[in-house]
């Protein structure tokens, strides 16, 4: 193609025929699916006719797999066209919203393209990702990893620029070519075409003069034209001005990178305000906040404890002295297609129109399904991995009486050795825990909190049904020297009821009265709900977590706030205070008067209104650092937006979100950009997505907040009558998919539909944790706190009469100095997949402990061999290897880990 425009001097114009495939949108899934059945078979006839040249499948397999369901014959063909390079697919799984999903949800979305194109030929080198609401720092990194050094990128990328190399925070970079807005409709008819085209290859001239320009002939659900023909048709009006073949993606950018190899460097996330109609659509970083918070469960329980718990089941051989359950059924069968499956469900969540919650209400319903099936396939494989090892947590028989145990699982990333625990234990009616013990007999400080009395009720292939009547009670106790990676079992005493003293009482506290919270932690709680900590050092932190309600005239896209707006901040009352030997806990009533909904004109909110009580904790764990605090509540109110505000002293000009594998500083700003005046556009709302934790300002006022879910956060600048503040979205309620009425977006962004689910008239609740002061400044640290914080652990009541080889079980590996993102079983099932993350921006020294007798090599993202081999190792006088790591800022490093053979 190079040697063709230099020998012509004329500008080559690919066109690439294609289809962008929502899985589900305004239509629910298999209204789609049906039509998507009649688009693949359409183009498969007309590859075979001519009338295509070539098609692009969109991004992702998982419309070749969607197909398949219903018609394998078809496969058959698109493998066909596959193979004979007419038709190209992938890279991705699925077109997921790259900002709203963890970096390991992203990986494992490589891998399943990977796996699932296999089946069907070689997939499309290009990181095609052109409809997502913004791109993260990280993923030219990811796409590295995968052996993709290109992206075609649309919203969010530079304006300005036609194309770049975008770098991620380790260095990594992919040469990107920004899309221009869908131009589906410039070959569609040929009424006006040829004017359509002209207007089109003029901006295009303009973008690139010399070319080589990209005509992305296609759209969403848009069955092909007769592209052969229509471009004969053309031909005329275009004559030897430039070029139109029928073309690829990797056509287009192999002439791009041979014009012009090395264009400008920009680094960072794309989340820049674009021209007409490119719209970053930041409202969907916090509607139906109930599937991000879902999708985080999802990905936590994968990630963190189910991965890891089969990963070491390969690398740690069962106890040979452990005594088999008499009556178990033998658990001999892999596990691999249970965990694909599981993500294979997550996947199908994570696209923008799915986890962004911008598609009608039916859709976000089969979401919740969805990942309500990944949590009972999660739990079923959890508990066949512990009694594989020999931890039968099927609590059957006969309640306990004078003694139960319970199993605790602490996940690699579980960093330290102080974790928090929490467990229902099962005992008979009148007893309860009076005392528990570690695997070392010490005795563990206990809070119980007393669930009552009801049936228990346990069955599986080997166990015949029982439902006994039992009592149920929450044990909290923080697990102390358990090895990341390692089981421990705890020994609980049992007393009678009326002695345990399971239910302790709280004690009435005053607005604005100091509460001891231990470990030198006072506590005040202000009269507008929000809460203050003075630290050992005499510090204060005021205006945290303060409830800031306003109107919301938008949509599933866009914060709108009415012209209007009334702002409605809480009252606090009836403050009470509970200790246990655990937990100090602090507890409020935050009460909200809400205007009921947007009045007639929709630029006002009504003056009726619903008093909403919203249930506050504030509870500090002895002996750990921090505060968890949360909040819950019954929304009955229409058209508003809630947000916890937390106020920054000092001056700070910056503020720092954690993201999928690095850590991002933005800037403070105002609420709200001008609004936009011209047609087609959107105006600058500053919110931006935060993975793991915020934090800002400096020395001992520093802050930070960890995050249960990627969460919509707001750096808010500082006003003459208050300091700094960062605000967390707990809810966006509004009714409409999309509206074309908006004053922060002058268009629609999709139909105009009622959604009245989005409106969340159900129960809301939030969750963050509190680090203030020295515990806040180190970025790794602050990091590595806030993946040990969702990793958590497990904690799961033994059976009665279950032998148990070891009170306590280490871990294969051991991991010092960075995060584990990853342990789990490789793809190709040989050994494990080990990988750790630097997220802060200095370089650190690591170090990984392997066992005896397993071997380790570099691979990269995508599992394949990496260059180099693993060098600073040495061997202990256990024969664990030790293997030290230099990592560079927000570097990641992944392993093989293998049993020699």
């Amino acid at each position: 193609m190079s040697e063709l425009r230099e020998r012509t001097a004329t500008p080559v114009c690919h066109v690439v025929t294609h289809v962008h495939w929502d899985r589900e949108w305004y239509r629910p899934f298999e209204s789609y699916r049906a039509r998507l059945v009649e688009l693949v078979e359409q183009v498969c006839r007309q590859l075979d006719s001519g009338s295509l040249e070539a098609f692009h499948l969109d991004g992702q397999t998982i419309t070749v797999r969607d197909v398949g369901d219903l018609r394998p014959d078809l496969v058959d063909e698109v493998r066909r066209h596959v193979r004979a390079g007419r038709l190209t697919i992938g890279p991705w799984h699925v077109l997921a919203d790259n900002q709203l999903v963890s970096g390991e949800n992203l990986v494992r979305n490589l891998l399943a393209a990977r796996r699932h194109g296999a089946e069907i030929g070689d997939l499309t080198g290009i990181g095609y990702s052109p409809d997502a609401f913004g791109h993260p720092a990280d993923l030219p990194r990811i796409l590295q990893g995968f052996g993709i050094g290109t992206a075609l990128v649309w919203r969010g990328a530079p304006p300005e620029l036609a194309e770049f190399r975008w770098r991620s925070p380790d260095g990594s970079e992919v040469h990107a070519v920004s899309q221009r807005y869908h131009e589906a409709e410039v070959l569609w008819t040929p009424e006006g075409r040829d004017g359509r085209l002209a207007a089109f290859l003029a901006g295009e001239a303009e973008r690139r003069p010399a070319g080589p320009w990209l005509l992305m002939n296609g759209g969403d659900h848009l069955a092909p034209r007769d592209t052969t023909g229509v471009l004969a048709e053309v031909a005329s009006a275009v004559g030897s001005r430039v070029e139109l073949p029928q073309s690829s993606l990797e056509a287009f950018f192999a002439a791009v990178r041979d014009s012009r190899p090395a264009p400008s460097v920009v680094d960072g996330e794309l989340r820049r305000l674009g021209g007409p109609g490119s719209f970053l659509l930041p409202g969907t970083l916090s509607a139906r906040v109930h599937l991000k918070q879902e999708n985080a469960r999802a990905e936590r329980l994968l990630e963190r404890i189910v991965e890891p718990l089969l990963a070491l089941e390969q690398l740690t051989p069962a106890t040979p002295s452990a005594a088999p359950v008499p009556d178990a059924t033998p658990l001999d069968g892999s596990s691999v297609g249970h965990l694909r499956h599981a993500w294979e469900l997550v996947l199908e969540n994570a696209p923008h129109d799915s986890i962004c919650g911008c598609s009608v209400d039916e859709v976000h319903r089969e979401n919740s399904v969805r990942t309500d099936r990944v949590v009972q396939l999660a739990d079923q494989l959890v508990r066949r991995a512990l009694l594989r090892r020999g931890f039968d947590t099927r609590v059957h028989g006969a309640p306990a009486t004078e003694a139960a145990r319970v199993v605790v699982f602490v996940p690699p990333a579980a960093a330290g050795r102080e974790v928090p625990v929490e467990v229902e234990v099962v005992v008979a009616p009148d007893r309860a825990v009076v005392r528990a013990n570690a695997p070392d007999g010490t005795e563990v400080p206990i809070e119980v909190e007393d669930l009552g009395v009801r049936r228990s009720f346990e069955a599986d292939l080997d166990l015949l049904p029982d439902s006994v009547v039992a009592r149920v009670q929450r044990l909290r106790f923080v697990a102390t020297g358990v090895a990341p990676g390692g089981l421990a079992v705890y020994d609980l005493r049992l007393g009678a009821f009326d002695d345990a003293g399971s239910a302790t009482a709280a004690a009435p506290a005053g607005i604005d009265e100091e509460v001891d919270l231990g470990d030198g932690l006072q506590a005040r709680i202000a009269a507008d709900g929000s809460f203050s900590v003075t630290d050992a050092a005499g510090i204060r932190h005021d205006g945290l977590a303060r409830l800031v309600d306003g109107g919301d005239r938008g949509d599933t896209y866009n914060y709108d706030p009415p012209a209007d707006d009334r702002i409605v901040t809480a009252v606090a009352g009836d403050v009470r205070v509970r200790r246990t030997p655990v937990r100090t806990v602090v507890s409020w009533t935050a009460t909200l008067d809400l205007p009921l909904r947007l009045d007639e004109g929709r630029d006002a909110r009504t003056a009726e209104s619903v008093a909403t009580p919203v249930a506050v904790e504030l509870a500090h764990w002895h002996g750990r650092p921090g505060l968890e605090w949360s909040a819950r509540f019954v929304n009955s109110a229409l058209d508003h937006r809630l947000r916890v505000h937390s106020r920054v002293r000092g001056t700070p000009s910056a503020w720092t979100s954690g993201q999928h594998f690095s850590n991002l500083a933005r800037p403070f700003g105002p609420e709200l950009g001008p609004l936009p005046d011209a047609a087609n556009r959107e105006a600058e709302i500053g919110t931006h997505p935060a993975h793991g934790y915020v934090v800002a300002g400096e020395g001992d006022r520093a802050l930070a907040l960890l995050l249960d879910h990627v969460s919509e956060v707001q750096g808010l600048e500082a006003r003459p009558d208050g300091d700094a503040e960062l605000a967390v979205t707990m809810l966006r309620s509004v009714g409409w998919l999309s509206r074309f009425d908006l004053r922060t977006r002058t268009t629609g962004a999709g139909p105009e539909l009622p959604a009245p689910e989005a409106q969340l008239l159900r129960p809301i609740e939030a969750r963050l944790g509190f680090l203030l002061g020295s515990d806040a400044l180190d970025a790794f640290a602050l990091a590595d706190a806030a993946d040990a914080r969702r990793a958590g652990a497990i904690a799961l009541q033994l059976r009665e009469g279950t032998p148990v080889s070891a009170p306590a079980v280490g871990s294969a590996i051991e991991v010092e100095g960075a995060i584990v993102s990853a342990l789990k079983p490789a793809e190709d099932g040989n050994g494990v997949i080990l990988r750790v993350a630097n997220p802060s921006p200095a370089a650190r020294d690591a170090a990984i402990t392997i066992a005896p007798g397993i071997d380790a090599r570099p691979v990269r993202l995508d599992e394949s061999p990496a260059p180099g081999e693993l060098v600073d190792s040495s061997v202990a006088a256990t024969g664990s290897r030790r293997v030290s790591l230099r990592l560079a800022p927000h570097a990641t490093v992944s392993l093989r880990l293998e049993v020699a053979r």
